[in-house]
């Protein structure tokens, strides 16, 4: 079952990291025209709220909820995959098809794996917790989480590796590759996943609320709202530095290329860690807000000895920090994405799981977008190098200090989680 989060983790690995590179390098693509393609899969993001409840909501003649949507995710991540690397050689202008062509079928190509993205991951966790018995999902949520940190880790290495000597050939075959990859991944972990309902359990005259209905029902639960405000904010606390951190390794400390990829073992590795911890606490019955708070702890230590690596000159504290964020990552990630999990209650799996996706995906995607600014912005302004980049960090440090303030009413009144009723009786 968790095989979708493996395919989700390998295709943001090509689309964020590897096209990322091949379009500025080797296809030279202005910067802004391949930020706003990468950028486009994140516009859907709000989009995944509307999807949990459809699926929520389905009917299926064979007796499926999420199959459907599983399936037809996994068609227009396919299709995009299949068709984007003609979209990008046309857009370089190495081809004789009019200027439009290129622009329209690179956005089509990004924007259907950015659908197919969505509607895979939505569905998927609310497949995962429909069939998953409430003592199991503390398990469930650390092995969704690995998985696809495991995508994106295996993705990275396998891209880099496959392209070291590019041609478009070569990114022809690696990027439809990839598609394959993700029908045979994604086709597998839907094998005999869900159980097909019985047409007589479900009448067609069972009334079905729309969306507003399903909505206000969702946001009359307790906290809700600051649920979503807390898991916003500690988001952007956590993913604001994502694009820097290799960017300021190689300008500031001067590190080898070699060294600043390393960083991304190191960020993994505490990712890996986090994602462990947390687990293990949940099934031992923890609170999981406080678990992310936890993350967020561990983020101000992060974020204070990456600053202080730069006025020491001292690389290893950089690396220690790297990975303590990629730690307070995996631990804020398990604790809101189990709490999503344990409160999908009513039929509404998908809608919760779906708002907690849209939630954190626009909170991730701006974070990013305004740390790049805020780097350029202060870096010019105070003409130092050190000093952009440590504007977005203590931005940061600030974001997670409002964060804890929001999360506070959330421990304390937070009722003691399935497994530690599970543990009691």
């Amino acid at each position: 079952m968790a095989l979708f989060q493996l395919s989700v983790g390998l295709t943001a690995a090509l689309i964020i990291g590897t096209l990322n590179r091949v379009m500025i390098v080797e296809l030279h693509l202005p910067a802004w025209m391949v930020s706003i393609m990468i950028s486009l899969p994140l516009v859907l993001a709000p989009a995944r709220a509307v999807i949990g409840h459809k699926s929520d909501q389905h009917r299926s003649a064979f007796g499926w909820k999420r199959l459907p949507y599983l399936w037809f995710g996994t068609l227009m991540q396919w299709g995009g995959l299949g068709i984007m690397p003609f979209a990008l050689i046309v857009l370089s202008g190495d081809s004789h098809a009019p200027h439009f062509v290129g622009p329209l079928a690179a956005c089509l190509a990004f924007l259907l794996v950015g659908a197919g993205m969505h509607t895979v991951q939505t569905a998927g966790l609310a497949l995962a917790t429909d069939i998953t018995p409430e003592k199991f999902r503390p398990r469930v949520v650390g092995m969704l989480c690995v998985m696809l940190l495991l995508g994106i880790c295996a993705g990275a290495l396998g891209y880099g590796a496959l392209l070291r000597h590019f041609s478009e050939m070569r990114l022809v075959q690696v990027v439809q590759g990839s598609a394959v990859m993700v029908l045979l991944v994604n086709g597998l972990g839907m094998w005999k996943q869900e159980p097909r309902r019985a047409a007589s359990a479900e009448p067609e005259t069972a009334p079905r609320p729309d969306l507003a209905t399903a909505w206000a029902m969702f946001r009359a639960q307790p906290q809700s709202m600051r649920r979503l405000v807390t898991i916003g904010l500690g988001t952007m606390a956590l993913s604001m530095q994502d694009i820097l951190l290799e960017p300021y390794g190689g300008q500031v400390l001067k590190l080898s290329v070699s060294q600043t990829t390393e960083l991304t073992a190191a960020l993994a590795s505490g990712g890996l860690l986090g994602l462990a911890f947390a687990g293990r606490r949940l099934v031992k019955g923890g609170d999981p807000y406080r678990i992310a708070a936890s993350g967020l702890l561990t983020g101000l230590a992060a974020f204070a000895a990456v600053m202080l690596s730069a006025p020491l000159a001292y690389p290893p504290m950089f690396a220690a920090g790297v990975f303590l964020i990629g730690l307070s990552g995996g631990l804020f990630l398990v604790g809101t994405l189990s709490d999503a999990m344990g409160r999908a209650a009513g039929g509404m799996s998908g809608l919760a799981l779906g708002t907690w996706g849209s939630v954190q995906a626009v909170a991730a995607g701006a974070a990013i977008a305004l740390g790049g600014i805020l780097r350029d912005a202060a870096g010019g302004y105070l003409h130092s190098a050190a000093s952009g980049y440590d504007a977005v960090y203590a931005l940061e440090i600030c974001l997670i200090f409002v964060t804890l303030v929001a999360l506070g009413p959330l421990v304390r009144s937070a009722p003691r989680p399935f497994s530690a009723r599970l543990i009691k009786t």
